[in-house]
């Protein structure tokens, strides 16, 4: 097995060190299966210790009513999040877990949260800032929960009812859809100016 990456001396645990410095850094000191292992993410009730010390999976997440215990509150998950992270940090290389959850309308696995309409009833409001609100809140409460991103928003354009998550869509109307993505920016924030174009941005603290 190669060195292990807990010495800070290191260039991708280097803060100040350029990203692509760290990433190329950090992609020639892995293992074909730590490199395949980042790529996996595996279901909350799976996530052992073994497989995030030994296997170095990159993702974990709560499928849909997937949660710590019935009636989990937010520093529930938080705990339960900052636990599965301190096993991937004692990892061989140290890469910490993203970890992602269903908040499709809200963070609505979480008890107590703050619940909103579907997309479909949000939709029918064409209120394109009401749904940049509804982003931050949401983006508040899923970090305040300790996760790291949602599976939302739904932008596809919903053209048979038949689909079973026709109600996550805005509407049939492709310029409606298009309004309220909106939505995006409420949950990841506005990129700076200057900010490359097709990089990813989040902002990393949200503020309604």
């Amino acid at each position: 097995m190669a060195e292990s990456g807990h010495n800070s001396s290191m260039v991708y645990r280097n803060p100040n060190s350029p990203i692509e410095a760290r990433v190329q850094d950090l992609l020639s000191r892995m293992t074909l299966q730590e490199k395949v292992g980042q790529m996996t993410q595996i279901e909350r009730r799976v996530a052992s210790s073994s497989a995030l010390k030994h296997l170095s999976i990159g993702s974990v997440l709560s499928s849909g009513g997937s949660a710590p215990f019935e009636n989990a509150l937010t520093d529930d998950w938080a705990d339960m999040v900052d636990g599965f992270q301190k096993m991937a940090l004692e990892s061989r290389l140290g890469i910490p877990i993203i970890y992602g959850v269903d908040a499709v309308h809200g963070n609505n696995t979480v008890y107590g949260a703050t619940i909103f309409p579907h997309n479909v009833g949000l939709g029918a409001t064409r209120d394109a800032d009401l749904a940049r609100r509804i982003g931050q809140a949401t983006a508040l409460e899923v970090q305040a929960s300790g996760m790291h991103y949602t599976f939302a928003p739904c932008v596809a354009v919903t053209r048979d009812p038949r689909w079973g998550r026709s109600y996550e869509s805005f509407s049939e109307d492709p310029d409606v859809v298009k309004k309220m993505t909106s939505v995006i920016s409420g949950l990841q924030g506005e990129p700076p100016r200057g900010h490359p174009h097709g990089h990813p941005f989040v902002a990393g603290r949200y503020r309604p």
